[in-house]
């Protein structure tokens, strides 16, 4: 074939198109023989729907009980009104105020390791679990239940902390930072 390389590739190509055609064609007869045998069988059996239970309300008969999402006041109903007004006006922290860095620590993990006097003023030196020391004097606070340092002594760092007592309102706890050896 000494002739054009043009009609050489159109023989070629058509060829070539007219097996792959051929090809595709084998692989039907058994896909039929396959149908004709599952539309041979009897249908099978369809389950029936579930039967469900109806839904059945539950009436709520106590209502002389206590209501479930009522808040519960423990305080006794004997107790006098003014003692009740007295402590729900007693100590509340101050949420408005900045915090301060020694406040993002429990209390039991901070740690007194000395105090400094500079122009008669007695700083005290905390350890912080975060590995840095702080210095504080009389004022200022430390703790997660709003601490605030009372005094500032060589073995000592005493403060009131204001803690919930569980019914809504606060009361003063004194508590100490001691130094350790």
């Amino acid at each position: 074939m000494t002739g054009h390389p043009d009609k050489y590739f159109r023989l070629v190509f058509v060829l070539s198109l007219i097996g792959l055609l051929t090809a595709c064609n084998q692989g039907v007869g058994d896909l039929r023989t396959f149908v004709q045998q599952i539309k041979a069988q009897p249908p099978g059996r369809i389950e029936p729907i579930p039967e469900f239970q109806p839904y059945q309300n539950f009436e709520y008969t106590s209502h002389d009980l206590r209501d479930p999402f009522r808040m519960v006041d423990f305080r006794r109903p004997d107790e006098n009104a003014e003692l009740i007004e007295n402590i729900a006006s007693g100590p509340k922290p101050n949420i408005d105020r900045v915090r301060e860095p020694l406040e993002d620590f429990p209390l039991d993990t901070l740690r007194l390791k000395g105090t400094i006097t500079k122009d008669g003023i007695k700083w005290g030196l905390i350890f912080a679990p975060d590995n840095t020391i702080h210095r504080v004097l009389e004022g200022h606070y430390m703790g997660q239940n709003h601490g605030r340092i009372i005094s500032v002594t060589d073995q000592i760092i005493e403060l009131t902390e204001i803690v919930p007592d569980g019914l809504g309102n606060y009361i003063e706890r004194a508590s100490a930072v001691a130094l350790i050896d």
